[in-house]
């Protein structure tokens, strides 16, 4: 089974950038669409960006974060990133990692997340 950890997290005020990396050991990412999901305290796992495997990507972006988050993967690294800009407030969550089918969650299994706080 594939085990994601994510990093990069922290504390930044808003109008700051954060660069996420989710790393995959167990198996390798390249045959699979990515995603990054978030969940902020008291509220459910939303989806924020995919990313597909093949060599030409193709990217989707929750309207909240279109614009300002950018999705990419390096497959030789096993690896999938997250850049974001121009952070608000409204971006605090703990930040997740996983295979995708469009904006859901290809399985119920999740890393242990990367906590992102946005100060005003």
């Amino acid at each position: 089974q594939v085990q994601l950890v994510e990093s990069g997290g922290g504390l930044v005020q808003a109008g700051g950038s954060l660069r996420l990396s989710c790393a995959a050991s167990g198996r390798t990412l390249s045959t699979y669409d990515m995603g990054w999901f978030r969940q902020a305290p008291g509220k459910e796992r939303d989806f924020v960006a995919g990313v597909t495997w093949r060599s030409v990507r193709t990217t989707w972006y929750a309207d909240s974060v279109k614009g300002r988050f950018t999705i990419s993967r390096d497959n030789a690294k096993n690896t999938v990133y997250l850049q974001m800009n121009s952070l608000k407030p409204e971006d605090t969550a703990v930040y997740y990692c996983a295979p995708v089918t469009g904006r859901y969650p290809l399985y119920d299994y999740w890393g242990q997340g990367t906590q992102v706080t946005v100060s005003s």
